[in-house]
């Protein structure tokens, strides 16, 4: 029984209908407490449909050291720490990795995620950095607004000096 739920649920996931896949996932999670594959994935679901929180806590169950590694973990965990108001969380598994492709992502990832969600001094920390690696001009623009913005959150007390 279990089988043919998940097999429902990749065919979702593939889909990329994560409602769905949540659906079957949650009929058989009783199932699979400390399985890192089950884990994962629906960690991935609850996250792409919103739930950050639960897909935070759920992707924190996961022990393997590979899946720890993995970009996708680590880009889905970063958002997952944006999301809920964890920048610092996100920014410290940046500085934990090695400089790379996906590093490099990984910042596009918090600079921008952290923009659209207001926490602008980890978005500027993060828009700095890659202005460095490369001179975009966009980098630029996103730093000068993250900077604008944290001035702004500043004003209103929103933010410590």
């Amino acid at each position: 029984m279990t089988t043919g739920r998940q097999c429902m649920a990749s065919t979702f996931f593939l889909m990329k209908q994560f409602e769905d896949v949540l659906l079957y996932l949650s009929s058989v999670k009783t199932y699979f407490p400390n399985d890192d594959a089950f884990n994962f994935n629906y960690a991935q679901a609850k996250a792409a449909t919103g739930a950050y929180a639960e897909a935070e806590e759920t992707f924190l169950l996961i022990q393997s050291e590979k899946v720890r590694s993995d970009y996708v973990y680590l880009s889905w965990l970063a958002r997952c720490y944006i999301m809920n108001r964890k920048a610092r969380l996100a920014w410290e598994l940046y500085l934990k990795m090695e400089t790379s492709a996906e590093s490099f992502s990984l910042l596009q990832v918090i600079a921008n995620d952290c923009y659209k969600m207001g926490q602008f001094y980890y978005s500027a920390k993060a828009f700095d950095v890659l202005e460095r690696l490369d001179p975009n001009p966009e980098y630029w623009e996103g730093k000068r607004g993250a900077c604008i913005g944290l001035f702004q959150m500043i004003i209103a007390n929103l933010e410590p000096k």
